[in-house]
């Protein structure tokens, strides 16, 4: 009998249409009903395992139904909802927006996977992730009530394929010498399918993916630490006999399990790997493993070819979702952080005529001011503004330090802060109320805000300019790490860096900007809804109380408000 692996996994969804994801064990048809309605699709392989996206289709605004999944082309066997567990889950459903109300997006990057005991606890913090859907499921309480959100974005570092858990080394260990080369790293797609079982099969989270429709972007550990950092890190990779095979499978994979689900009917239609799924004719399963591994190869040699970004419109909001890793140029005399295809695309759609702007980067586009005048020094520097040796040393900063964010492409940061600026000051449509860049990556959350423009600049912002970053879901920071990452980014960066910065003549920002709230450094998911008076944000991490490791509390760390007024 085949079998539910993983899923289901609400996806896509808007007012009337969603798509549900799911992995089984063998060929088969998967059906997803809702009351008296059906919808099917048979499943593709890819490297012996198997997939379906089910696409729901007229369905009524602002609903929420209940819907289970069945397997089987005739004699239907109801699948999911699973038979009652440890815990006691309500029934998973699938939520349509809402004709004309504002948006609330819960959001959030870098989560581990490890157990949630006592020892995982301890040694990776709680999963917030895993707190939030136990609050949401209505079997722990909070310190305050919350609104749930519409639906979650995960930004970047979903699975951590080179820093692996002892429960993924097992399994690693018992397919090859765990001696050779990569190591304890994920080497192949059956290594990947695996990461994202253990990343997605808790009962908790997979009740919380079976009901919270989600958007993704990768970040460098979905592939490797510093991926794509420069060209002199492509060369070194390049240069070993196992990072091909990782690179296909990663990117493979994550069309797969991530980015198939991010698309639209509308954008899916068009997708050039889905085209062959939906064209494929016959009562046999469609095998996507050579055609899957040629387009991974190719996009990743010519990332101009394909694009991993998407825009969503949000009821009187826009989010525009950015790839800002495999997109990059990494040339020793041309270094952008978008291609220019990428750049033309994200320069379409910064635009106004929206009440909201936000644009979810997994690398934060503002870091704190010091700690962003030495990533434009470190680039400086590895590109000869103090000659070979200079260069030398600046690339063993840039990879050894991961100075290697927005900053760090000056060329595409100044470009896009000019684009930023133009729809804040109503240059391109009328300027929206705010403009937000939702990140994570860097293991810790803060909130920054724009201040004003470069001086000699007249022109006026009407929009609020933010920085809202959110990380890590599960995977803090050593204390130690944490102390010195608070000093250097807010304390010894601030002097160095304009310092470090003006000595390679490095053009100044085209504004400036300041922290408003933060750093602070605990596991959390964070939240933000658009609201009659602005943006309401705020960030919530799982406690333990009394001994219960395996059902923690969702605590709240912070709370913003962000008003409509623009700060002179």
């Amino acid at each position: 009998m085949t079998e539910l692996v993983l899923g289901p996994m609400v996806r896509y969804v808007d007012h009337t249409s969603a798509s549900v994801w799911a992995e089984t064990s063998g060929t088969d048809v998967v059906t997803v009903s809702v009351g008296d309605r059906t919808w099917s699709a048979r499943t593709f392989a890819v490297h012996g395992h198997h997939y379906a996206l089910v696409e729901l289709d007229g369905l009524g605004p602002g609903t929420v139904s209940p819907y289970t999944v069945a397997l089987g082309e005739d004699d239907r066997e109801v699948v999911w909802p699973p038979a009652s567990g440890d815990l006691d889950l309500p029934p998973s459903v699938i939520s349509t927006l809402k004709p004309d109300k504002p948006l609330r997006l819960a959001f959030g990057s870098c989560r581990t996977s490890v157990s949630h005991d006592r020892s995982g606890n301890r040694s990776h913090g709680v999963d917030s992730m895993r707190a939030y859907a136990l609050a949401m499921a209505g079997l722990t309480d909070t310190d305050q009530q919350m609104p749930w959100p519409d639906m979650i974005a995960f930004l970047g570092d979903q699975v951590y394929a080179d820093e692996t858990s002892e429960v993924m080394q097992e399994f690693i260990a018992s397919r090859r010498d765990i001696d050779e080369p990569p190591g304890q790293e994920v080497k192949d797609y059956e290594e990947y399918a695996h990461l994202y079982l253990l990343a997605w099969s808790d009962p908790a989270n997979r009740w919380l993916l079976s009901t919270l429709p989600s958007m993704m972007i990768f970040d460098d550990h979905d592939i490797r630490d510093d991926w794509n950092t420069s060209a002199a890190w492509r060369e070194q990779m390049e240069q070993t006999d196992w990072w091909h095979g990782r690179i296909v499978a990663g990117l493979a994979s994550y069309w797969v399990y991530q980015h198939l689900g991010n698309l639209s009917p509308g954008q899916r239609a068009i997708d050039e790997i889905w085209q062959v799924v939906t064209g494929h004719r016959g009562d046999d399963e469609l095998d996507l493993s050579d055609l899957l591994d040629r387009f991974a190869d190719r996009v990743d040699q010519r990332p101009g070819t394909y694009r991993w970004s998407y825009s969503r419109e949000l009821n009187g909001s826009r989010l525009v979702v950015v790839d800002s890793r495999a997109a990059r140029v990494l040339e020793h005399d041309r270094r952008q952080m978008l291609d220019d295809g990428e750049m033309r695309w994200l320069d379409g759609h910064l635009r106004g005529d929206v009440d909201h702007l936000f644009i979810a980067t997994s690398l934060p586009f503002l870091l704190p001011a010091g700690l962003q005048h030495l990533e434009a020094w470190s680039e400086a520097l590895a590109g000869g503004a103090w000659g070979p040796r200079g260069q030398r040393v600046g690339e063993a900063l840039r990879q050894g330090v991961d100075l290697e964010h927005w900053g760090a492409f000056q060329e595409s940061f100044h470009t896009v802060a000019e684009m930023v600026v133009q729809v804040a000051a109503g240059e391109r449509g009328r300027p929206p109320r705010s403009i937000t860049f939702l990140s994570g990556d860097v293991h810790h959350s803060y909130v920054s805000e724009v201040t004003g423009l470069r001086r000699g600049d007249r022109r006026m912002l009407h929009s609020r300019v933010l920085q809202v970053v959110c990380s890590p879901i599960r995977n803090p920071l050593p204390h130690w790490i944490r102390f010195a990452t608070g000093a250097l980014s807010y304390g010894v960066a601030g002097v160095v860096g304009a310092l470090a910065a003006r000595s390679t003549h490095v053009p100044p920002p085209p504004f400036r900007w300041t922290g408003i709230r933060g750093p602070w450094f605990d596991n959390n998911l964070a939240t933000v809804e658009v609201t009659d008076h602005g943006l309401e944000l705020w960030w919530a991490r799982g406690d333990v109380t009394d001994g219960q490791h395996e059902r923690p509390q969702l605590t709240t760390v912070a709370t913003v408000h962000i008003g409509t007024g623009v700060p002179s």
